[in-house]
């Protein structure tokens, strides 16, 4: 995500951040490579001006000129300004108590990945103990409501439908439902259009006035860019928005719906797609999205997910087998499933400080990694807690059972005991262990 951006951002920051000086030109030179960098991100022209003047403004003062550190300073007030652009602080849910029925309502055009993303959102609500009903507005699109019917069973919660009717009545009648089956979430999935004509509009009025909605969110596709921006503000002045969900955010998008929705039109970003899978859905942070375009990590972010995934208790078992070298392919097999809930490979590494943009991507093969997993999987049981019984037979079974060679199964092997010896070194030297978070440390702001 944002690939472009962070690469000439990191440019910038590693060239600056050294520096014990920083001349006029130096930073109008930065500046002007900036410009152009968000410019081509699709970023709006107002808000890449408005940027642009107040970096040079702060950074021209004395503040940077004469500090300490000018280079630094310099980055911190890039950041501090990105920061700005995205919106100041993440922007939550305003929902009611577990005892009334919070009313969203979903808003947005066909093909912005509308209908997910309210199953997403139902995914992440009923994850943190909310009782959800998704309801099924959509009653023009066809097989709108199919589609939610099957994500609702996907998600495991509720869904109101009704065939043919109004979508306002609808929506009306599953309040009453919510209320009556002690819901407390209800999410309104609505009609798109392939362009937010008048109709869509009057419609879209329609249901709002008849539920008065606690939550109005736009999902706008993050790789329309500007127009994003265009549609946002067609929508805000009609429902009057009380927040944005960008879709395909992992995508190729250059970025300029983030950086300009927030300035141009008031509304905060609270949440980002970040994949195809239901639980894809993250709450949008300013602070950690400026450090990660900036190519300064998001190391937050990457601790929550690693959480998500794993236990304190189980790392702690699991830094025991690293230490004494009893860690084993089932133990392996098991990162495997771990990893792919955390994501792409590129996601993770783009939030490691100083990572992004580092690793080129066709370089990263995770089809070898899969490789690798279908290997282990031909194994016995017996076998993946102790690879050392694994002779000549067995590696030829194990072969023909994955759909590799036998020189596959040695290299997984070999590498095998090379990492867990690697992890041993690691497990038990503190000093390395400090280093590396040291080295972390160093890169913030």
């Amino acid at each position: 995500m944002l690939e472009k951006l962070t690469e000439t951002f990191s440019g910038i920051t590693r060239r600056l951040s050294g520096n014990t000086r920083l001349s006029e030109n130096n930073i109008r030179e930065a500046v002007e490579e900036i410009k152009m960098a968000l410019l081509e991100a699709d970023v709006n022209l107002r808000v890449v001006r408005r940027l642009v003047n107040r970096t040079i403004d702060d950074a021209l003062g004395e503040k940077v000129l004469k500090s300490i550190n000018p280079g630094q300073q310099f980055i911190k007030i890039i950041h501090d300004r990105i920061v700005a652009l995205l919106g100041d602080g993440t922007a939550e849910l305003e929902l009611k108590g577990p005892d009334v029925v919070s009313v969203i309502l979903m808003a947005g055009l066909q093909g912005s990945g509308k209908t997910t993303t309210a199953a997403k959102l139902a995914f992440r609500l009923k994850s943190e103990g909310r009782r959800v009903m998704l309801v099924a507005a959509d009653l023009t699109r066809p097989a709108a409501a199919e589609q939610l019917e099957i994500l609702a069973a996907q998600v495991g919660v509720a869904i109101y439908r009704e065939d043919g009717g109004k979508p306002e009545k609808v929506a009306k009648n599953a309040l009453k439902r919510a209320g009556k089956e002690q819901f407390n979430v209800l999410i309104i999935d609505t009609a798109g259009r392939m362009q937010a004509d008048e109709e869509l509009m009057k419609e879209i009025r329609r249901v709002k006035d008849s539920v008065i909605p606690d939550e109005i969110l736009l999902v706008a596709d993050a790789m329309t860019g500007q127009n994003a921006v265009e549609i946002a503000g067609s929508f805000d002045e009609t429902l009057n928005l009380t927040g944005i969900i960008l879709s395909k955010f992992d995508s190729d998008a250059r970025g300029g719906a983030a950086l300009s929705l927030k300035s141009v039109i008031g509304k905060p970003v609270k949440f980002i797609g970040i994949g195809e899978k239901i639980e894809n859905l993250e709450p949008f942070h300013p602070d950690r999205i400026a450090s990660r375009i900036l190519g300064m990590g998001d190391v937050v972010s990457l601790v929550e997910k690693v959480q998500e995934t794993i236990e304190s208790d189980e790392a702690e078992k699991l830094q025991v087998k690293m230490a004494k070298a009893t860690f084993t392919l089932e133990d392996y097999l098991d990162q495997f499933s771990r990893m792919r809930k955390m994501g792409s490979v590129q996601s993770l590494l783009e939030m490691i400080p100083g990572m992004a943009g580092q690793i080129d991507e066709s370089k990263l093969d995770e089809a070898q990694w899969k490789r690798e997993e279908a290997i282990i999987l031909s194994m016995t049981l017996e076998e993946r807690r102790n690879h050392r019984i694994i002779g000549p037979p067995r590696r030829k079974r194990i072969a023909r059972g994955s759909g590799t060679s036998v020189s596959a199964v040695n290299r997984l092997l070999k590498n095998f005991d090379k990492s867990r010896n690697m992890m041993k070194k690691m497990a038990k030297n503190k000093k390395l262990q400090q280093q590396l978070m040291g080295g972390m440390a160093g890169q913030k702001i």
